[in-house]
C-alpha cells in the first residue's frame, strides 16, 4: 500500500462525498458502469464530477422549480455512475491485504452527508421563508437557502474535479488493461505507480500472458480499439455481451443474481423507512415535537454524525477471520431490520432521534460492506457493468418501495413489508456464493 493508493483513496472518495448531495439516477449507474467496461475507468473517473458540478452550479441559479428539476436530473445522471466507477478503480489499484479500505471508503459517503447536513442547518435556517408565510407572498429572494446550498455543493464538486484532473495523474486500471490484452500498457502503469510510491515492480509481459492463459474466466467479449468501442455505449448488444460474461459459469450466474437481489431488497426496504415511518409514528401517537427548521436540521446533523463510526466498525469487521464481508453484511442487516421494526414503538422525540442515530450507524455498516463485496466478486472486464446494474436495480426497487408507501394507505402493511425485505436480505447475505476476504479481485 503506497502513496499512490492513499492519494487515490482521498480523490476517489471525493466522488462519494458529492454523490450524497443528489441521488444518482438509475440510467447514470447503467450508462457509466457499462462505459467503464467499454472505454475504460479513467475517462469516467475524470468526466463525471466535472459535468455534475456544472449542472449543480446551474441548478443553484434556476429561475423556477421545473428548471431546477431538469438540471438536477442531468447532474444526477453523472453522479449516478460515479460511485460504481470510484469503487472499481480504487479496488483495482488496491493490494488484497488492504481490502478493508474499500469498506472504509464509504466514510467519504458519510462525509458527503455531513457537509450538506451542516450547510442545511445554517443556510435553510437563515435564508428561507417562515412556514406561516401566506400563500403568494413568499418571494424568491427570501427563500434562497436551497440555491445557496446548490452553489456550495456545486463549487465543492468542481474543486474535487480540479484536484482529480490537475493535481493527480490517474493511470488507467492495470486490471482493465490486462482484460483488454493491452499487456505492455499495463506494465507501464505498474511501473509508473511503483515509481510514484518510491519502489519498483518486477512483472513482465510474459507473466501477464501466463495469468490470462490460466484464468478460469472465459473471454466472451471481443476486444476493439477503445475509441471505436465508445459507440457501443448506445448499443444494446454491448450490454448483452457483458451480461453473458457475468453469467459465464453456473457459479458466476448464481452469484450475479444473488448480488442483484440483495441490492434490490435493500433498495425496496429503505424508502419504507425514509418515507412511511414518520407518517406511521404520527398516526400512532408519537409526539410531534419542535418542528422549527433549525431543530429539524440539527437532528439531521446529529443522525449523520452517527453514520461515520458505522463505516469504521465495518472496515474492522470485514477483516475478522470468521466474519468477513458476508458476516458483516448479515449482522448489520439483522440489526438494522430489528431496530427499524422496534422503531414503530417510538413515541417521544428523544426516542425517535435515538433510533435514527442507531439505524444510521448500522445502515452505513451495510453500505460499506455491500460496496466492498460487490465489485470484488465480478471479473475485471465486466466489473463496471455488474456494479452499475446492481446500483441501478437498487434504485428501481427503491421506486417500488416508494409506491408501496404511497398506495398502501395508513395501514401496518409497509412496516411489515420492510421488515420482510430486511430479513430476506439478511438470509441472502449468508448464502452468497463467494467469500472475498484476503483474496485478490478477479
Amino acid at each position: 500500500m503506497g502513496k499512490y493508493q492513499w492519494h487515490l483513496f482521498c480523490l476517489a472518495g471525493f466522488g462519494y462525498t458529492c454523490d450524497q448531495v443528489l441521488a444518482g439516477l438509475m440510467l447514470g449507474s447503467t450508462f457509466w458502469g457499462l462505459g467503464a467496461d467499454l472505454i475504460g475507468r479513467k475517462i469516467a473517473f475524470n468526466t463525471t464530477l466535472l459535468i455534475s458540478s456544472i449542472f449543480g452550479l446551474s441548478a443553484g441559479g434556476s429561475p423556477n422549480f421545473l428548471a431546477a428539476c431538469c438540471l438536477l436530473a442531468c447532474c444526477g445522471f453523472e453522479l449516478g455512475g460515479n460511485m460504481p466507477v470510484d469503487s472499481i478503480i480504487f479496488l483495482e489499484f488496491l493490494p488484497s491485504s488492504h481490502g478493508y479500505l474499500l469498506e472504509l471508503f464509504t466514510v467519504w459517503w458519510a462525509v458527503g452527508q455531513f457537509i450538506p447536513a451542516f450547510a442545511l442547518w445554517g443556510l435553510i435556517s437563515n435564508f428561507s421563508s417562515s412556514a406561516d408565510t401566506p400563500a403568494g407572498e413568499c418571494q424568491r429572494a427570501d427563500n434562497m437557502g436551497w440555491g445557496y446550498l446548490l452553489f456550495t455543493m456545486g463549487a465543492l464538486t468542481m474543486v474535487a474535479w480540479i484536484l482529480r484532473f490537475f493535481c493527480f495523474n490517474l493511470q488507467e486500471s492495470p486490471k482493465y488493461l490486462v482484460a483488454e490484452r493491452r499487456y505492455s500498457e499495463a506494465i507501464k502503469v505498474l511501473e509508473t505507480v511503483a515509481a510514484y510510491n518510491g519502489t519498483t515492480q518486477s512483472l513482465q509481459v510474459t507473466d501477464l500472458e501466463a495469468v490470462e492463459h490460466n484464468s478460469p474466466i472465459p473471454n466472451t467479449t471481443q476486444r476493439k480499439a477503445t475509441l471505436a468501442r465508445a459507440t457501443e455505449l448506445v448499443n444494446p448488444a454491448a450490454t448483452i455481451d457483458h451480461l453473458r460474461g457475468l453469467c459465464a459459469t453456473k457459479e458466476m450466474t448464481l452469484s450475479f443474481f444473488m448480488v442483484l437481489l440483495l441490492w434490490g431488497m435493500i433498495g425496496m426496504a429503505n424508502p419504507i423507512y425514509n418515507s412511511f415511518l414518520p407518517v406511521y409514528l404520527a398516526i400512532h401517537g408519537a409526539q410531534s415535537g419542535d418542528k422549527r427548521i433549525p431543530t429539524t436540521y440539527r437532528n439531521l446533523f446529529i443522525t449523520v454524525i452517527c453514520s461515520i463510526p458505522g463505516t469504521v466498525l465495518g472496515a474492522w469487521l470485514i477483516n475478522v477471520r470468521k466474519i468477513g464481508r458476508k458476516g458483516t453484511l448479515g449482522v448489520s442487516l439483522l440489526l438494522t431490520g430489528s431496530f427499524l421494526f422496534a422503531f414503530t414503538t417510538a413515541r417521544t422525540q428523544g426516542t425517535i432521534l435515538a433510533f435514527n442515530c442507531i439505524i444510521s450507524f448500522t445502515q452505513f455498516t451495510i453500505w460499506g460492506a455491500l460496496y466492498c463485496y460487490t465489485p470484488e466478486v465480478f471479473p475485471s472486464i465486466h466489473r463496471g457493468t455488474g456494479t452499475g446494474l446492481a446500483a441501478a436495480f437498487n434504485r428501481l426497487c427503491g421506486l417500488s418501495g416508494a409506491l408501496i408507501t404511497t398506495y398502501s394507505g395508513f395501514t401496518n402493511v409497509p412496516p411489515y413489508i420492510g421488515a420482510a425485505m430486511w430479513l430476506g436480505a439478511d438470509l441472502l447475505s449468508f448464502a452468497l456464493t463467494f467469500a472475498t476476504r484476503n483474496k485478490a479481485s478477479l
